[in-house]
């Protein structure tokens, strides 16, 4: 690799990557040019993989959570310098449409995700705005860094849900995100928090997270599990993780009257909600999309105080 070219990773096609030599990004005067270390990888980026994600085309450079290190600043920028660790968010946003004016950017009315609509870090170098870099302290390791972006999911996701101090709250779906949601409740003070999957490696995965109350929905009805998790109490918040109908009825369902259901999980096909459901039992349902600067704030907080588990993940 030459100093005027970098490699990038295109998917030209549902499972087909190709590696480039493409120029390397000129940093612009209000711009930050990083070099990235480390790209995880989340369920959204195996629907696009499979040729499932409904909001992307092809081709496409993906990586949108991610750890790197500043290269080179712009020179109209100053709170930022070389050598940093960092991270930072991939959304575009235009900053002028009505969600964007109230702060509500993450719901922009065209807003677009770099490594889904536009291009994402899966190349050596890449340029950003300094308004989406997030700094990583000392005590953070790059492949920690990396994983700040699903945390932030979590914290946003959590938030909507209002105050979870004392609440009983169940989890459809253990994956990263379900798994993180998980643990950011119980930093936040959850009475008590059950999570539930078809996959004992992932519920596994959660025990050792520090989410030891798990269900198998293979082997266990959501109600049996509400009762023995819960008791005669039940729960009032709950997290669709996966994206799928049957789990968003199991939660419409089984969860208490005047309940709080947030919707986290991307849906791949339109799922039928019995809405006679929702308004008899007078539920709420929340959708939540991605998350905010201060998301990503916390996110870091809670790594460095030790309150999230990463290393199984």
């Amino acid at each position: 690799m030459s100093h005027n070219s970098m490699r990038q990773a295109v998917m030209t096609g549902p499972g087909k990557i190709e590696m480039r030599q493409v120029p390397t990004p000129e940093t612009k005067s209000n711009e930050v040019l990083l070099r990235i270390k480390h790209i995880g990888i989340c369920g959204s980026d195996i629907h696009v993989n499979h040729g499932l994600h409904p909001f992307t085309s092809y081709p496409v450079v993906q990586g949108h959570e991610f750890s790197g290190i500043i290269e080179q600043v712009g020179s109209e920028i100053n709170e930022l310098y070389p050598g940093m660790n960092v991270t930072g968010r991939p959304q575009i946003v235009c900053g002028e449409c009505r969600p964007c004016k109230r702060g509500d950017y993450n719901i922009c009315d065209v807003l677009r995700v770099e490594g889904f609509q536009a291009p994402g870090v899966a190349q050596d170098l890449f340029a950003t705005s300094p308004q989406k870099i997030v700094a990583l302290p000392d005590s953070l390791s790059l492949e920690e860094g990396a994983l700040v972006e699903p945390v932030s999911v979590a914290v946003h996701a959590s938030q909507k849900a209002g105050d979870v101090k004392e609440k009983r709250i169940a989890i459809f779906g253990a994956g990263p995100i379900g798994n993180l949601i998980g643990q950011v409740c119980q930093s936040l003070g959850a009475e008590k928090v059950l999570i539930r999957d078809v996959s004992d490696f992932r519920l596994n995965i959660a025990r050792s997270c520090g989410l030891e109350n798990t269900s198998n929905a293979t082997n266990e009805s959501m109600s049996d599990a509400q009762l023995r998790v819960f008791g005669n109490d039940g729960y009032s918040v709950a997290f669709e993780a996966v994206g799928i109908e049957s789990t968003l009825a199991d939660g419409i369902h089984t969860i208490e009257k005047g309940g709080t259901l947030i919707i986290v999980g991307v849906f791949g096909e339109k799922p039928k909600i019995d809405m006679a459901v929702v308004g008899d039992r007078e539920l709420n349902l929340i959708g939540s999309l991605m998350y905010k600067h201060p998301d990503f704030e916390q996110a870091v907080r809670l790594i460095e105080l030790g309150e999230i588990v990463l290393a199984p993940l």
